[in-house]
């Protein structure tokens, strides 16, 4: 992983922690993540004229990619329900690494090196311990919420090897990405129509800035990914991602008001080891 790979996922890490953050603490979370995944398709419209249509061979690579965001998102939100932002949000994104790496073995026949898998052990382990050690309220653990969390990581790894390996086929990872978030967004638009009712619409267009704020940044930041995935080894790429966990952290302290603990900073510690070994393998 060159060191340009290296710092554009980390910025993407940030991105994604910050639009987590900001769907989390909104009244309705479903309208919330809907509107932005419509921002993000409405901004990539504009690119669709400047990028190649995707090949017969890609499109099943986006399809199923659809299908796995729109579980990613049913089940974030029935994490974030369920448990608290400091919690639920290391455990969702701590367990997808290690799924990513094991499905990027079997499926794609990409094995990392050495250290690399010594990195990812060290992140997710360090991710789990904020989840499980570094809740606010361990004592009232809600079970609930954890198998929210860890359906929200299969889904996770699922459409980060499905995205890995569709942007390499395609032409560029750009028209892969802009091509994905508009069937995104049109399949996200029709859901919401079919569960909340025609009466929802005018309740997103009021909110229309929002949704395009977190959509550029949501794009913006899985784009970053996906263009990292053709140049790098997927697993890798996906666990530096969970960085996240560390600006998350930050997030919840200074914005949301939890409590820092001497967990979270081993927690935090072990995932930047993790991110050091990354580096080095």
């Amino acid at each position: 992983m060159t060191l340009l790979v290296f710092l554009a996922v980390l910025s993407a890490a940030a991105m994604h922690a910050i639009w987590n953050a900001l769907v989390k603490v909104h009244l309705d979370r479903f309208l919330s993540i809907t509107l932005m995944t419509l921002g993000m398709g409405f901004a990539a419209l504009f690119a669709l004229p400047f990028v190649e249509a995707p090949k017969a061979e890609v499109w099943p690579y986006i399809i199923a990619s659809v299908i796995f965001h729109m579980g990613y998102r049913t089940f974030l939100i029935g994490a974030y329900k369920a448990g608290d932002f400091a919690q639920t949000y290391p455990l969702a994104r701590g367990t997808a690494p290690l799924l990513a790496a094991i499905g990027g073995i079997v499926l794609v026949g990409e094995v990392p090196a050495p250290l690399a898998i010594f990195g990812i052990m060290l992140l997710s382990a360090g991710t789990l311990v904020m989840s499980f050690r570094g809740g606010v309220h361990l004592e009232r653990f809600n079970l609930r919420a954890v198998g929210f969390a860890l359906g929200t990581s299969i889904f996770i790894a699922s459409y980060t090897l499905s995205d890995g390996s569709g942007a390499r086929l395609a032409a560029t990872a750009t028209s892969y990405a802009a091509w994905l978030f508009v069937c995104d967004a049109a399949w996200a638009l029709v859901l919401c129509v079919a569960f909340r009712g025609p009466q929802s619409l005018p309740v997103l267009a009021r909110d229309w800035k929002a949704g395009l704020f977190t959509g550029v940044l949501s794009g913006a930041a899985y784009w970053i990914v996906m263009w990292a995935m053709t140049k790098a080894p997927i697993a890798s790429v996906a666990s530096l991602r969970e960085t996240s966990i560390l600006f998350a952290m930050l997030i919840s302290v200074l914005a949301l008001g939890e409590k820092m603990t001497a967990w979270r900073a081993a927690a935090a510690l072990g995932i930047v080891a993790g991110v050091v070994a990354l580096r080095l393998g």
